[in-house]
Order: structure tokens, then C-alpha cells, then sequence
């Protein structure tokens, strides 16, 4: 198979084909004498395995690691259910990285009247942390909201 044929069979782009074996990750193809690339039905269903992993999130290092598992039929199970186990443990932790980010920007949409008015919380909060851990908030200063004409009104009783 041409490297659009196996791109279609595979589900894998051409271009990600080419970053694979760039990187190793698969065996570059036979070439045919005019240059272009050929694939067997075996590359097709590393590349496969390799889309299923990519998936369901896996790191390229790590599809290396499950790759060279994969082909080792004396692997231990246990080595690969340790890298999946791990592999869940970081996704639990984006999961709830990203829930506390949704936590927090409704909470600030919920603050925010949503009017004509300039007031906002959510800028505020943006430009109050935006800045980095700790560092202090200063009107006027370089990359803050001045350096927009969005300077901060002073706040009014009520306004949320």
C-alpha cells in the first residue's frame, strides 16, 4: 500500500505516518524504485494500534513503550496494566484540573451582570492572577489592563 492508501486504512494521516518513522516510533516503509513508500498489512496494523492508543490519550513515548510490549511475547501483563493504570491516574487528574477550571469560570459568569456596564469579574480575576503566583496587581503596568484602556473602575456596592 501506497502511504495514502495505508492513511486511509489506518485512520493515521500521511503526515503523522512520516513523524512516526521520523521519530522511530515505526520502522520506516520499503521504498519502491521511484521513491515512494510501501506498506504491509503489519505496518497497517501497528498503525492501528498505534491510532487506538493515540485515542485514548497515550503519550507517543508512551505508545513507544506499549509498541515494543506488544511485540514481546514474553512481556509481563502486569508491566502493561502499570503503564495503563498510570496512564488513567493522569487522566483523573486533568479531568478534575479541567472541572475546577469550569467550577471557576461559572462561578464568574455568575457574578458577571452581562450588561453595557465595564464591570466585569471575570477580567477582574484574570488581570488580579493573570499575572502569576504572588505577583502584586499594578494599574498601569506593563501587560496589565491599561495597557488595554481597560483600566479597572473602582468597585461599587452591589455590582457583584
Amino acid at each position: 500500500m501506497t502511504i495514502g492508501e495505508a492513511a486511509r486504512a489506518s485512520g493515521v494521516s500521511a503526515k503523522m505516518i512520516r513523524y512516526y518513522e521520523s521519530t522511530g516510533l515505526i520502522a520506516e516503509a520499503a521504498r519502491s524504485e521511484a521513491g515512494y513508500r510501501h506498506y504491509t498489512e503489519a505496518g497497517i496494523h501497528t498503525l492501528r494500534f498505534i491510532r487506538r492508543a493515540r485515542d485514548l490519550g497515550f503519550t507517543v513515548e508512551q505508545i513507544g513503550t506499549l509498541l515494543a510490549l506488544w511485540r514481546d511475547r514474553d512481556r509481563a501483563s502486569a508491566d502493561v496494566k502499570r503503564i495503563a493504570l498510570e496512564h488513567v491516574a493522569a487522566l483523573e487528574r486533568k479531568a478534575e484540573e479541567l472541572h475546577a477550571m469550569s467550577r471557576t469560570l461559572t462561578a464568574l459568569a455568575a457574578r458577571c451582570h452581562g450588561d453595557a456596564r465595564p464591570d466585569c469579574p471575570i477580567m477582574e480575576d484574570l488581570a488580579e492572577t493573570g499575572a502569576g503566583p504572588g505577583a502584586p496587581v499594578v494599574k498601569g503596568a506593563p501587560g496589565g489592563p491599561a495597557r488595554f484602556g481597560l483600566g479597572r473602575p473602582a468597585r461599587r456596592r452591589g455590582n457583584g
